[in-house]
């Protein structure tokens, strides 16, 4: 009985190696469909038929790999990303190979223009690869890129705050220009108000200027007697000046 399960469990055994095979053979049939398709510029059936061989064998690298060079052909660019991000890190794929990976991974994700993911996917395909030349330029040609859009970033950073400082500058000019309109609307309108005023003021006094005068309570023959009187008194104190003093002193009226 022991000898019979043996040989029963080897036929399983045996049997699943063989759908194995079978399977991956079907998935390396589509591989080479679509690589044929691939090569005459058909690229959607190309992309169809490395779906297909996935079906047969989802861990498939050669058809995972392709796929996401047709994906990039067809400008699928996020697709392709997704692809080969499931394949960058396998650990049974060689140095070189992942570096192959890791480079097409850079371009996928600089035709997205997200150069800084692109510059991390070139230094790795570097690291894998030391001698890929293609790395190295597109390294280089990134990452200078990239320093231009932060220069370029900087100036339009100083552009608009020298811009905003222009304008409230503007802004603080004319208000003071306000200001000095609105002082002088008001100065204007004190003088109108004086000068409103200053007629009626004028006016008010020619008024008392040209009313009668007050008529004298005396008339003009008690005027001159009090004037010769006032005179004989400027006379009497003339002299008694003259005595004290012993110097002719003039006397008269003064007006």
């Amino acid at each position: 009985m022991r000898s019979v399960a043996k040989y029963i469990v080897v036929a399983l055994l045996l049997l699943a190696c063989g759908e194995v095979s079978a399977q991956q053979m079907k998935e390396r049939g589509w591989v080479r469909r679509g690589n044929r398709q691939y090569a005459k510029d058909k690229i959607e059936r190309s992309i169809e038929s490395y779906q297909e061989a996935l079906r047969h064998d989802p861990s498939s690298f050669e058809a995972k790999y392709d796929l996401a060079s047709a994906l990039y052909r067809a400008e699928r660019y996020e697709k392709a990303e997704q692809t080969l991000l499931s394949i960058v890190n396998d650990e049974r794929r060689s140095e070189e190979e992942r570096g192959e990976v890791s480079y097409n991974l850079g371009n996928t994700q600089f035709a997205q223009k997200r150069y800084k993911e692109a510059l991390s996917s070139y230094r790795r395909a570097m690291r894998c690869n030391p001698n890929d030349e293609d790395a190295k330029f597109n390294y280089a040609f990134t990452k200078r890129l990239l320093q231009q859009q932060e220069q370029q970033q900087q100036q339009n950073q100083d552009q608009n705050q020298q811009n905003q400082e222009q304008n409230q500058d503007k802004q603080d000019g004319q208000n003071d220009q306000n200001k000095n309109d609105q002082n002088q609307d008001k100065k204007n309108e004190n003088n109108d108000n004086q000068n409103q005023q200053q007629p009626q003021d004028q006016q008010g006094k020619q008024d008392h200027q040209g009313g009668e005068q007050p008529q004298s309570a005396i008339s003009p023959e008690q005027q001159e007697a009090l004037l010769q009187a006032i005179q004989a008194e400027e006379d009497k104190t003339q002299d008694k000046l003259k005595e004290k003093a012993g110097v002719l002193i003039r006397g008269g009226k003064n007006w």
